[in-house]
């Protein structure tokens, strides 16, 4: 009777350990990607989610879009540690640095420019003519689009009214509408939306070439796991279904069937730190 009762002793907590052992389990994490809004909500959804979907299944690492109303809300997200990836260039200033976000790779295209743009009918052909009119741009947080154009018009005393339209197509909502006289802009997505919209633009004045976004990680994501994920994004382009889906994508916003992903320590962006350096101070 002894042995018997020590046998269903030892049977009780054997049962007892397989229940509890469920909760000892960890789940693979699943990490937020931010990629800042460059279009609508619903377009860059669409572009980005088959590709994260592949980028997810291809590197064993779950990644979850997570994208907020306004590109200044996506970046709200970033600041917040909400989200561990990152498709930006909106955390290159001196007192983002110090967050510790790692560039891992970068998108290849043909270099962006910041733009000032009007439509091709509009009577303005220099931009001292846009002095008191309204300007839109996507946000206070677009570095390349707001915040390299604005300056262009400070450094030359050229005073504007500031219209933020959300993101880029909600700027150039607001030039199509009339709403607003010139349109603060990346040239990529300028170029995106004239195929989109078929409207034509005359370009006011450019920036020097720049590289596209940086693709970039949280300090909190482990090694192993960021290495799986940057390899995936640098062999999507060489990959036959990779290379489908990022033509598929890139098709939605305009971009050249080519624009793939490549691997980056950081130092294309040097420009990007650079304008900190000389910006007006409210524009750091």
């Amino acid at each position: 009777m002894q042995h018997r009762r020590q046998w269903l002793s030892c049977a009780a907590a054997a049962l007892a350990l397989a229940a509890a052992a469920p909760s000892f389990a960890q789940e693979a994490p699943v990490y937020r990607f931010s990629p800042v809004n460059q279009y609508g909500l619903e377009l860059t959804a669409r572009y980005w989610n088959p590709i994260i979907e592949y980028i997810s299944a291809k590197s064993g690492v779950k990644l979850q879009l997570k994208i907020g109303r306004t590109s200044a809300d996506t970046t709200a997200y970033v600041l917040a540690n909400e989200v561990e990836f990152v498709f930006s260039n909106h955390l290159f200033s001196p007192d983002r640095d110090h967050l510790g976000w790692k560039v891992f790779g970068r998108r290849q295209t043909p270099p962006i420019h910041s733009q000032i743009v009007v439509l091709a009918d509009s009577p303005y052909q220099k931009l001292e003519q846009l002095a008191n009119q309204s300007v839109a741009f996507p946000g206070p947080e677009a570095l390349v689009a707001y915040k390299f154009s604005y300056a262009q018009l400070l450094n030359r005393n050229i005073p504007v009214e500031v219209v933020f339209g959300g993101n880029m197509d909600g700027a150039f909502a607001q030039l199509a509408s009339g709403r607003v006289k010139a349109v603060g802009a990346n040239s990529q997505l300028t170029e995106g939306w004239v195929k989109r919209e078929g409207k034509k633009i005359r370009v006011l004045w450019q920036s020097d070439p720049l590289y596209d976004l940086a693709l970039m990680a949280s300090k909190n994501v482990p090694e192993k796991d960021l290495k799986a994920v940057a390899k995936a994004f640098a062999d999507m382009g060489k990959d036959v279904q990779g290379v489908k889906i990022l033509a598929a994508s890139g098709n939605l916003v305009g971009l050249l069937p080519d624009a793939s992903f490549v691997a980056s320590n950081g130092s294309e962006y040097v420009s990007y730190r650079n304008f900190y350096k000389t910006a007006p101070p409210n524009l750091r």
